[in-house]
């Protein structure tokens, strides 16, 4: 049974030039342990996919559901809940609490969900991502390719059913970029996590298992690499 359905879903935003229509309708069901790549122009509506299957905003039409759960449902309290559950995230600007260490920046979901040992589980984290010298460095004292391992490592502390991806490797140069893909994956099949990510990058979409392509809004034939 799929973990993630979207069910004809639309999206549209209402500006002073009238009505901006961003998602045609959409139906598309994701498998517990795929991995799948989201590709697409800039302002293909991409991004909107990935935030509506995330729970992080609603369709304006048609439902997305979790694990059967309909998250037209559940109000924002509700969603944010699940998504604390079952998500894990990972962005291109890494998103780091500068003020806390890497071990305190991967602590932190864990600690904010009551999870047991969470200073232990991160320390694991961040030994599987290469960081286990790096504990009490703060953001600024790591480089880019340092920064989104500890955000990988933050993503997965709370062992996420489904983990998503918004051009994890956009800030990195091609050779960093590389070494985090390969780590994501590796950390995705050791965990058995369900992957879905925005990329530009056509060489890191054949990595998945299935390359779902938007253009204009429309859902083009699911590819699989």
């Amino acid at each position: 049974m799929a973990i993630i359905q979207a069910h004809s879903i639309k999206k549209h935003v209402v500006t002073s030039a009238g009505r901006l229509d961003i998602l045609a309708e959409i139906n598309l069901a994701i498998e517990p342990a795929e991995t799948v790549a989201i590709v697409g122009a800039s302002g293909s509506g991409k991004s909107t996919l990935l935030a509506l299957l995330a729970g992080l905003d609603l369709p304006s039409e048609g439902h997305v559901s979790i694990d059967n759960v309909n998250l037209s449902n559940l109000d924002e309290e509700e969603r944010a809940i699940l998504r604390g559950d079952k998500i894990g995230f990972i962005f291109q600007s890494f998103l780091l609490i500068q003020s806390l260490t890497a071990l305190e920046n991967v602590m932190l979901p864990a600690e904010l969900a009551g999870t047991e040992n969470p200073e232990q589980q991160a320390r694991e984290l961040l030994e599987q991502v290469g960081l286990g010298d790096r504990l009490t460095h703060y953001p600024n004292q790591l480089s880019g390719g340092e920064q989104q391992r500890v955000a990988i490592a933050r993503a997965f502390i709370g062992k996420p059913a489904i983990l998503f991806a918004d051009e994890p490797t956009g800030n990195l140069d091609r050779a960093t970029g590389a070494t985090i893909e390969d780590l994501l994956f590796e950390l995705n099949q050791k965990h058995g996590t369900t992957l879905i990510m925005v990329t530009h990058d056509d060489r890191l979409a054949q990595k998945c298992d299935r390359i779902v392509r938007i253009e204009s809004g429309c859902l083009q034939e699911a590819e699989y690499a």
